[in-house]
C-alpha cells in the first residue's frame, strides 16, 4: 500500500483534476436511494473529494477519509469539511454509519489485506447498513501503473465474499469508465449490505 500512498503524494494534483469533474451521479444516486435522508455516510478513500461534496450538496453528513495527506488537503478545500488521514488498515469503528461509499479506493488494497478492511467496514455498519464498492473488471492483482490493484470478476468477488460473513451483494453491476479516452476499461461496481439483525 506505501508504493500506492506515494503515488498519490506525488501526483495528487493531476490525479485530482482528471477525476473532479467526472459526471458521477448515476452511481451516487444508486446508493444514496438505499439511504435515509441525512444520513451518515463515510467517504472511504474520498480522493479529490468529488462525491463528499455531491453527498453533502445531496443534504447528507458525510465523514471522509483517505490515505494521501496531499489529496486529503484538495479534499478539504473542495468541500469544506475536514478530512481524516488514515491507512485503511487502521480502520476500526463500530454501528457508526449508514452508508459506506468506497468508490476506486478498496481496490488498491492486496486481497489479503482487503479481507480484514472489509470486515471492518462492516461492523462500521449501523444494522442493514450497505457499502458501494468498485473494482476494475479482471483478474489482475499487482502494481500497475505505479500503484497497486486488486482487479475481480462477478465470480471471483462472489467467491471471496464467502470468507466475509455478515456481508451480501445486494446488487451488482458492470460499467465502463466514465473518463475521455478510457470508455474500453470496465469495472465492476456492487451495493454490499450487512446482514446483521
Amino acid at each position: 500500500m506505501s508504493e500506492t500512498i506515494d503515488y498519490y503524494e506525488k501526483n495528487a494534483k493531476s490525479f485530482a483534476d482528471s477525476t473532479a469533474d467526472i459526471e458521477f451521479s448515476e452511481m451516487q444516486d444508486i446508493f444514496l436511494s438505499k439511504l435515509k435522508e441525512g444520513a451518515l455516510i463515510l467517504d472511504f478513500g474520498c480522493g479529490s473529494g468529488r462525491d463528499t461534496r455531491y453527498f453533502l450538496q445531496k443534504g447528507y453528513n458525510v465523514i471522509a477519509l483517505d490515505g494521501s495527506a496531499e489529496l486529503c488537503k484538495i479534499a478539504e478545500a473542495k468541500t469544506d469539511i475536514p478530512v481524516i488521514q488514515m491507512d485503511f488498515n487502521d480502520f476500526d469503528e463500530q454501528d457508526r454509519y449508514e452508508g459506506i461509499w468506497a468508490c476506486s479506493s478498496i481496490l488498491h488494497l492486496p486481497k489479503s489485506e482487503l479481507k480484514s478492511v472489509l470486515i471492518h467496514m462492516e461492523q462500521a455498519l449501523h444494522k442493514g447498513g450497505i457499502i458501494y464498492t468498485s473494482f476494475k473488471y479482471g483478474d489482475f492483482e499487482g502494481m500497475r501503473n505505479g500503484r497497486y490493484f486488486a482487479d475481480f470478476t462477478e465470480d471471483s468477488f462472489k467467491n471471496f465474499l464467502t470468507e466475509i460473513e455478515r456481508l451480501m451483494i445486494e446488487k451488482l453491476w458492470i460499467t465502463r469508465d466514465a473518463r475521455p479516452g478510457r470508455q474500453d476499461e470496465k469495472w465492476l461496481n456492487m451495493i454490499l449490505r450487512t446482514t446483521r439483525r
